[in-house]
């Protein structure tokens, strides 16, 4: 019965490190892509074409249209109430 016990703990405690060492991501890279069009200037990540990290500034993740209404009529989704 012990040794079925020290078994699942020894089972367990491996299945937890491993599944903490995959989540793991050395590279923050892949965290953070801005979007750019031209690809003189920019990082290939993951198949897009991404902005320098180190040319990334606040701005870029700011809009200023998201604090102006728009038009809720007009997203061409058609309601079958």
């Amino acid at each position: 019965m012990k040794k079925g016990v020290s078994f699942l703990v020894a089972v367990t405690l491996m299945e937890l490190a491993s599944f903490l060492a995959s989540a793991f991501d050395p590279s923050p890279l892949q965290d953070i892509c801005v979007g750019i069009n031209d690809p003189k200037n920019a990082v290939f990540v993951n198949g897009k074409f991404c902005k320098d990290p180190s040319l990334t500034v606040a701005e870029d993740f700011f809009y200023q249209g998201l604090k102006n209404p728009g038009d809720t009529k007009s997203s061409g989704l058609k309601c079958h109430c």
